[in-house]
């Protein structure tokens, strides 16, 4: 290096930490007689779905986001426990306290997973098994890890050790190892892009791979071909960021059976717009976009907003706009989910005058 030349900087090491199995674990931490059993975490209402499931179960098929009748069915013989979320939380929180004191900022991606950058650090895969290791020693859980250049093949990695996994790999080397997989291994490819790249012949990233971009944005628009193509080829910069950026926060209900009562939908949702308007008055936050969500019971999704001028978390002016938003749209049939839902809050403003975020920039939602 010649004087004056700026070294160069270091490369990229990104690490993506999920704890295994999250629910069912903390559940097996309290009911150690349940190990190596087959256990689901779900509701018991007729439209529950699974929170999670301990490995034993899904060796059946049994997967998160599941219906629980379905999950029963393929499990018969497993052992179904009521979700707790203030046990989940207090667990997440003591994981996530001991990972930040090793690795500092984190960016979170639910309670139970998040990415770091490592960049600079020195033996950063020594760092992050000691720190596994701290990890369920202190708290009785697992992590798998994936560790890469980017955050998209290290997800992929961590996805494909658990449990217990450690995984470490470069771009080149991902291209190559998941070339036989899926379209769908690919994080953003969800079912409806695997099944029109399934129309055109493309049933493994290797096949995805060899598809020009020219054609893929050609059958599938410029944005969306253009990102496949660099999926598939493992191509990420997007960075990791610790920022807590809260958009919009929201509060619904599932119905056991649909409501066609206007009575009853207008008496749940004061409820929710009351308990909505207490959290954000806890963590004194104020909105000025009101909105509902309704899901009727042939699945069709309606939403409605109406923004007012002066940001707000009163109990009485929000439900107010949420009754009439609901008034005005009359249900036409019997609904399944009711929200409420506020945004646009107070502190947006002097975010927006900061840098913007690259366009595929994840933020944490709150």
């Amino acid at each position: 290096m010649s004087e004056g030349t700026p070294p160069a900087a270091p490369k990229r090491v990104i690490a993506h930490l999920d704890c295994d199995a999250f629910y069912a674990s903390v559940e097996l931490l309290r009911r150690p007689e349940l190990r190596g059993k087959a256990v689901i975490v779900a509701g018991s209402g007729p439209r529950a779905v699974v929170t999670t499931a301990s490995y034993e179960a899904r060796r059946y098929g049994v997967g998160s986001a599941m219906p629980a009748s379905q999950a029963r069915r393929l499990c018969p013989h497993a052992i179904v426990l009521p979700p707790d979320f203030e046990a989940y939380r207090a667990t997440s929180r003591a994981v996530w306290e001991i990972v930040t004191e090793q690795l500092g900022a984190l960016q979170h991606l639910g309670l139970d997973e998040a990415y770091a950058d490592l960049s600079g650090t020195e033996k950063p895969l020594r760092v992050l098994r000691e720190l596994v290791a701290e990890v369920l020693e202190r708290t009785g859980i697992s992590l798998s890890v994936g560790v890469a250049p980017n955050r998209l093949i290290a997800k992929i990695c961590s996805d494909a050790g658990k449990p217990r996994g450690f995984v470490a790999m470069g771009r080149e080397e991902a291209a190559r190892r998941f070339a036989g997989d899926p379209p769908s291994r690919l994080p953003g490819v969800g079912p409806k892009t695997a099944e029109r790249l399934r129309a055109l012949g493309i049933e493994t990233i290797g096949a995805l791979q060899q598809v020009p971009e020219g054609e893929l944005a050609a059958r599938l628009g410029a944005r969306q071909g253009r990102e496949l193509h660099r999926r598939a080829w493992f191509h990420d910069d997007s960075p990791v960021t610790t920022a807590r950026v809260l958009k919009s926060r929201s509060n619904e209900r599932t119905f056991d059976e649909d409501v066609a009562s206007m009575a009853e939908l207008e008496e749940i949702l004061r409820r929710l717009a009351r308990e909505l308007c207490e959290g954000l008055a806890a963590r004194g936050r104020r909105g000025r976009t009101i909105g509902i969500k309704v899901r009727l019971d042939d699945w069709t999704n309606v939403t409605r907003a109406r923004t007012i001028e002066t940001p707000t978390c009163d109990v009485g002016l929000v439900t107010d706009v949420a009754l009439e938003l609901l008034r005005a749209y009359a249900p036409p049939r019997p609904v399944r989910l009711l929200g409420v839902r506020m945004a646009s809050f107070a502190d947006e403003d002097a975010a927006a005058g900061a840098a913007s975020p690259p366009a595929d920039q994840m933020t944490l939602p709150v």
